[in-house]
Formats: C-alpha cells, structure tokens, sequence
C-alpha cells in the first residue's frame, strides 16, 4: 500500500464527494412555467383543470401519477363540492381549499370505481380549489384543517 501524498488528498476528497452525489440525487424540481402548488412544505407539479371539460375528465383513465404530481380543481367560486372516482384507476386523496386557500376538508384514500353507481366524495365547506394526489400523501404531510396551500405558474384568471 503507498502512503497518501499531500497532493493527493485532494483528489481523493473530490472522487468522495463526487460518489456520495451520485448516490443521493437531488429532489426533483419542477421544469420554469409548471404550476406548482405547495402544501405543508412539499411542492407538487399540478396539472391545471379550469374548465368544466377539463374539471369532469380531470385524472380518469390514468394508471399512474408521480408521487410529486398532482392536479388542481380550480373554479371561478367557492361551493360546496362534490367528486367522483368514475373510470379513474388509481386511489386519490381528494383535498379541498377555501377562497382563501385555506384547507377545508379533506377525503382521503379514495379507491377508484369502474362501474356504475359510484360513490361521491362531499366536501364539508364551500371549496374553490381542489387538489388530488395520491392516496396516502396526506396522511404522509400530516394535513390538518386549516392548513395553507399556495400556487406559482398558474396560468393568469385561475388565481
């Protein structure tokens, strides 16, 4: 075994450094101009839903999301809301959020359906944003009533 130089240190110090970064990369980042919506300190990726094509399709016939995706309900007011998991195959957490961003009600752990009649997910106040994510999220955030969410990249109108 050869001894160390003092030149080498360095060199050596850079390959460590070099191979810890490898092995933990870094948290994903949403590419300039994605709406993003940030809750309890996570950031999510949102797909915008703001017309009611866009609101009644929303996440059906999707088998799978990122686990740092999600899509936003946005409507022009505040009302009591009601969803459904129709043709949406994969389990959500359904969160609603007052005009003031404010979280109102939360559904959790909504299993998909496939077949008629499926059952409806109420909120329990009137909501004007809704963001669904997968099932466990929430839990995982440890999301209470009143909790602030907060968006960047939204498209102008929706806010």
């Amino acid at each position: 075994m050869r001894p160390l130089s003092w030149l080498s240190i360095p060199i050596v110090a850079a390959t460590l450094a070099c191979a810890a970064c490898a092995a933990a990369p870094p948290a994903p980042v949403a590419p300039a101009g994605t709406p993003t919506a940030v809750l309890n300190g996570h950031r999510f990726s949102v797909e915008i839903a703001d017309t009611p094509a866009q609101r009644e399709h929303g996440l059906m016939d999707r088998t799978s999301m990122p686990g740092d995706h999600g899509m936003l309900f946005v409507f022009p007011d505040a009302e009591p809301r009601t969803f459904w998991m129709k043709n949406t195959l994969i389990p959500l957490d359904i969160l609603y959020f007052d005009n003031a961003r404010r979280l109102v009600s939360v559904q959790e752990d909504v299993p998909p359906c496939r077949a008629d009649p499926c059952p409806v997910y109420p909120s329990i106040a009137p909501a004007r944003y809704v963001l669904e994510l997968n099932a466990g999220v929430a839990a995982k955030l440890g999301v209470r009533r009143g909790d602030a969410i907060t968006f960047s990249g939204l498209p102008s109108g929706t806010q």
